[in-house]
């Protein structure tokens, strides 16, 4: 029997991490879901749906009947989410575009439980400083930006080109603890418990 209050449905490191730092118990599940974003829909309501989609996933996986929480992020820049590269070159043109210019990160945190699915959302605004073509060049030969929304990670050596963030840093990662503390204190979670 798995000794959890909840499982995560994720298989992202970063947020694996994150979540330990509320200190709460929990398993993984693996849910992909199509992250294909609908015509007309915005860069919010996407990733509430995915974020909803993927705790649904899990929860259809679950082995037992527990919480599950999902969790979406996406690059905004200019109305236009960016999406994950698909190979270098394309993480190097995203990393262009975003030099030296503000952009939003829009991250969805899901909980469903047998009787309720609840969303909120964490919406920050990041500056890149400028970036030469050779410092953009180098971080893609690093492998960093693959699979990751934006193609940059905040945690990484991506955090040098972070000239200013105002909102939620776990947000921009891939997990806003705050709005994730909400749903767990109102599903009857505790935090701060110890890790598994």
């Amino acid at each position: 029997m798995i000794d959890c209050a909840l499982y995560l449905a994720s298989q992202s490191p970063r947020r694996r991490r994150l979540l330990h730092q509320l200190g709460v118990r929990f398993d993984c599940l693996d849910a992909a879901v199509d992250e294909t974003p609908r015509t007309g829909e915005t860069a919010r309501e996407l990733v509430a749906r995915l974020a909803l989609a993927k705790a649904c996933a899990g929860r259809a996986k679950a082995l037992q009947p527990l919480p599950v929480l999902g969790a979406d992020t996406e690059v905004v820049l200019d109305g236009e989410v960016l999406g994950k590269p698909g190979d270098a070159a394309g993480a190097a043109l995203m990393l262009a575009r975003l030099s030296g210019r503000g952009h939003d990160v829009m991250s969805a945190v899901a909980l469903v439980t047998a009787d309720a699915e609840s969303v909120l959302i964490s919406a920050s605004r990041v500056r890149f400083r400028r970036l030469a073509r050779t410092e953009i060049d180098r971080y893609c030969r690093s492998g960093e930006p693959l699979g990751k929304a934006g193609a940059y990670a905040i945690q990484g050596l991506a955090a040098a080109f972070i000239e200013h963030l105002e909102g939620s840093y776990s947000g921009v990662v891939g997990l806003p603890l705050f709005e994730t503390a909400q749903l767990l204190h109102r599903a009857g979670i505790a935090i701060g418990g110890s890790e598994k």
